[in-house]
């Protein structure tokens, strides 16, 4: 309720303030906090994409996720388009709390982000996070996740040395989200065991026969981990630069579009602009809901440049 309040707040001065004014020259670089995650990375991308025929700059500080929360409360950043609760709730909550942060807009719903196995792990026997220890041997006793200051593996590191579920003598193996999904893809050739991070969206949901563990409801959340991704925002942004501000708020995702998006990146090699393009090419009905009373940078409709400068009809 409290987070439902929060956004309602925020958006609603946004867009019922001076709806239609532009940003001063102070606002033409859009800083963006990047946690090098997949789904920020095509995000991010999305944003550039459509910023750029605005008039407007983006710039990308990659961060780990406790670091992405203290930048946006000492402004080095503006912006952050991943904030995906409860998983970050403990993060974020003392920056909530003094208002050095606030919560833009809920930009998708649907998502997840649990522990999972492969789906011969499950049919083996291992189908809840209370199952872990029983196969600890299988197991080699690691969990593996992703880059070191992720919330998810601070929230297994924590079970671990709370000995939740028995987890008291295993290891977290942290890497990029990369090498993890390499080393399980390992793991399935050779019918190996491993209780790893998954998430969606994420292209993992189509690449690997997977099963997402139950039982975590306490530490990820209900619904297998289900979560809400919200745009977090510097203290005082969107009042400075009030177009932007409609901008990321009226910018959402769905699991859909970040499910094919990373698969541009993951499985094509194309960088998160270009995927973007890709992705609008194909969807560019999306644009009228993203661009709706934004303008460009000197007050022009928006909605018409974007177009344009991406060779739109």
């Amino acid at each position: 309720m409290r987070i439902c309040k929060l956004v309602a707040t925020v958006a609603f001065s946004i867009l019922a303030g001076n709806a239609f004014a532009s940003d001063g020259a102070g606002c033409k670089t859009a800083r963006l906090a990047d946690g090098n995650w997949t789904d920020n990375i095509a995000q991010n991308g999305l944003a550039a994409v459509l910023l750029k025929p605005l008039g407007y700059d983006t710039h990308l500080e990659v961060l780990s996720a406790p670091l992405i929360f203290a930048s946006l409360k000492n402004k080095d950043v503006d912006v952050f388009l991943n904030s995906w609760s409860p998983s970050v709730d403990s993060l974020v909550k003392p920056y909530l709390d003094d208002g050095s942060v606030v919560q833009l807009t809920v930009n998708m719903t649907g998502a997840k982000w649990t522990l999972a196995v492969p789906d011969y792990v499950w049919e083996g026997g291992l189908r809840n996070f209370s199952d872990i220890a029983k196969y600890r041997d299988r197991l080699d006793r690691k969990i593996y996740g992703i880059e070191s200051g992720s919330d998810g593996n601070q929230i297994i590191l924590d079970m671990i040395a709370g000995d939740a579920f028995g987890l008291k003598d295993f290891e977290l193996v942290e890497s990029s989200e990369q090498a993890m999904l390499t080393e399980i893809q390992r793991k399935v050739r050779g019918k190996d065991w491993a209780v790893f991070m998954g998430w969606a969206p994420h292209p993992m949901n189509n690449r690997l026969a997977m099963r997402y563990l139950e039982g975590g409801d306490d530490w990820f959340g209900p619904d297998q981990g289900g979560a809400t991704v919200w745009t977090a925002a510097r203290s005082g942004f969107a009042q400075e630069c009030p177009n932007l501000g409609r901008f990321f708020t009226s910018l959402k995702f769905s699991v859909e579009l970040e499910n094919t998006m990373m698969g541009y990146i993951l499985e094509d090699g194309m960088d998160g602009p270009a995927a973007a393009v890709k992705y609008i090419g194909l969807h560019p009905e999306l644009l009228e809901g993203w661009l709706e009373g934004v303008t460009t940078l000197d007050g022009a409709e928006g909605l018409p440049a974007v177009r344009k400068g991406l060779g739109i009809d």
